[in-house]
């Protein structure tokens, strides 16, 4: 009974959200001490203090597979299902750290995918460090930005399948997402002129080059401006040609990177599927 979801929970991705981990990882955490201990009747308001308390990130460790504080506060937040908003607090917090990658975690694991862009893409700035526990029990450093890059592109993330998220491209390309913008567009723009900058100033060079044109020989300015304007033509044809050009090899070059990643992801996904039915066995 003390196991099992909350009656008015929503399946997440087709599923009781508990089943998003691995029934032996599901196992486990169930036998776990942690899990007895402090998971047990445990709510949204009290899950905060738990969260607090966390001193390290990390999945499964050990050959008996011991799962981490972190995977048990995942899963007991998978079973009650807490309000959006919380999670959306959670990310939002700055002061502790394990709280913000524990509120992510769980928005990559239930969220949709414009959710996830949206909510998890502001911690890129986010440059702190975290202790991460690795399975054999060893623990290394991983700053926050990398978690948040773990968790955006790879498909196994602290043992845990995460479910698949449409591309962000795709997202831009329907209208559903606005374009990334980048902490560093605002150095970009300080060091680079402006549009309207460089327009203006390209006209006055052209205004005092043919000034000086007319000065030399008033009756040749005609034919000169003519033969000037051509190659100005020619050279912003060309370039527009490269654009379109480079735009297109881009275009090709993501489309097929993303379908060698949903390749590479399919054979993992395999992969740790035959695994975890090994382990099932054995255990």
């Amino acid at each position: 009974m003390a196991n099992r979801t909350v009656k008015d929970a929503k399946n997440v991705h087709g599923t009781n959200p508990q089943y998003l981990v691995e029934k032996i990882i599901r196992s486990r955490i169930y036998d776990s001490k942690y899990w007895k201990e402090q998971c047990f009747a445990l709510t949204a308001e009290l899950l905060v203090d738990k969260a607090m308390e966390l001193r390290f990130i990390g999945g499964v460790y050990g050959g008996n597979i011991k799962p981490t504080p972190f995977l048990c506060l995942i899963l007991k937040m998978l079973q009650i299902q807490p309000e959006k908003d919380i999670i959306v607090e959670f990310i939002k917090n700055e002061e502790f750290k394990y709280v913000r990658a524990l509120g992510a975690f769980y928005l990559r694991l239930t969220g949709t995918a414009i959710d996830c862009y949206k909510y998890l893409e502001p911690l890129y700035n986010d440059n702190r460090k975290l202790r991460r526990q690795n399975r054999s029990s060893n623990f290394e450093i991983v700053h926050v930005d990398e978690f948040i890059d773990e968790l955006l592109r790879s498909d196994r993330v602290c043992d845990i399948i995460l479910p698949r998220i449409q591309k962000r491209h795709i997202l831009e390309e329907n209208n559903e997402l606005e374009p990334k913008v980048s902490a560093l567009d605002d150095d970009l723009d300080e060091e680079l002129p402006s549009d309207e900058e460089a327009q203006e100033k390209g006209t006055v060079e052209r205004k005092t080059k043919t000034e000086r044109i007319k000065r030399r020989s008033r009756s040749r300015s005609h034919s000169v401006e003519r033969k000037e304007r051509r190659p100005e033509r020619k050279r912003d044809e060309k370039w527009d040609r490269r654009e379109r050009e480079m735009r297109e090899r881009e275009r090709d070059r993501r489309v097929r990177h993303d379908r060698m990643e949903d390749r590479d992801r399919d054979r993992r996904r395999d992969y740790y599927k035959e695994r975890d039915t090994r382990d099932r066995r054995r255990y």
